[in-house]
């Protein structure tokens, strides 16, 4: 696909086609190219985002490279898909044709969703290179007709297409609990009236009873009926919940002993503790890898 230049007959650097749409909070691009004369892809800007990527048809070559890192050669078959972290940076050289769809999603919308639903525990995606994903194919096939019509999109259909997304991507890749409605789960009325109730009061001091009352069942059932329900205990719940926010500060210039006042730790080592047991590290290296930098990237 090359074109001619404005001054002459010399030809422009060739670049694939794009379509491009927003849904919710979800940007989708399609991208296709059917040579393989393509230049290496300047590197991508860090963002607050992943991008997912599935492949529509089969993918001969690449280079793929992560901080300068070449971390991936090769190709990709039909419906594989790639997550990519756009806190990194990125640089791909497309080697032989290709069409691809592409959901770039802010990882604030992933955190958003979690939240709303109980699951606030969230650092990242975790998807091994050349997995395929009829599930996400199907998706980017569904969206397909209004990225190259004229079409006014849908909104309501592309909020569905956002949640059955997001819920995919978190319960496959991001190890979230979405249990089926069974007997011995909180009915979705409890659900939702216990987690009001967390979510404002999450870092006070709130009892088992409190909990129960809220939803009208026993102490004893209803700490089964929870763990069930989310697949952790309420006080697991949250403390996942307090270092989620912790996160939040931790991005900041805030002081960790400020950071665990207002998270409602009883003092920072309280905080270390809970924050390494959960995040897997305690809070200053996170801060060091995660800190936004000026202009949103992380360090």
């Amino acid at each position: 696909m090359k074109r001619e230049s404005e001054g002459g007959n010399a030809p422009r650097t060739p670049v694939p086609s794009q379509w491009t749409m927003k849904a919710s909070a979800i940007t989708i691009t399609r991208l296709c190219y059917d040579k393989d004369d393509l230049p290496i892809a300047p590197s991508s800007k860090r963002e607050e985002a992943v991008s997912v990527i599935t492949q529509l048809t089969d993918f001969r070559m690449h280079r793929l490279w992560r901080n300068n890192e070449l971390v991936f050669e090769g190709g990709h078959p039909k419906g594989a898909i790639a997550i990519t972290d756009l806190r990194d940076e990125w640089q791909c050289h497309h080697l032989s044709p290709f069409d691809n769809l592409r959901f770039n999603i802010p990882l604030s919308f992933v955190r958003s969703f979690l939240e709303g639903i109980g699951r606030p525990h969230f650092d990242r995606f975790d998807c091994r290179p050349g997995t395929k994903d009829d599930v996400v194919l199907g998706l980017g096939q569904a969206v397909l007709p209004y990225l190259v019509s004229r079409h006014e999109a849908n909104q309501l259909f592309f909020e569905q297409i956002s949640l059955v997304l997001l819920t995919h991507l978190t319960h496959t890749y991001a190890s979230q609990y979405f249990p089926a409605r069974r007997s011995g789960v909180l009915a979705p009325w409890q659900e939702k009236k216990v987690l009001e109730f967390l979510t404002a009061n999450a870092f006070a001091q709130v009892s088992i009873a409190e909990l129960a009352q809220v939803c009208g069942l026993s102490r004893s059932y209803f700490n089964r009926a929870f763990k069930e329900t989310f697949g952790r205990t309420p006080y697991r719940w949250v403390m996942e919940y307090r270092v989620s926010k912790a996160k939040d500060l931790l991005r900041s210039d805030v002081s960790i002993q400020d950071v665990a006042t207002a998270c409602g730790f009883a003092d920072q080592s309280h905080l270390t503790r809970v924050f390494a047991d959960i995040a897997g590290d305690p809070p200053g290296n996170w801060r060091r890898q995660n800190r936004l930098k000026p202009g949103g990237a992380t360090s």
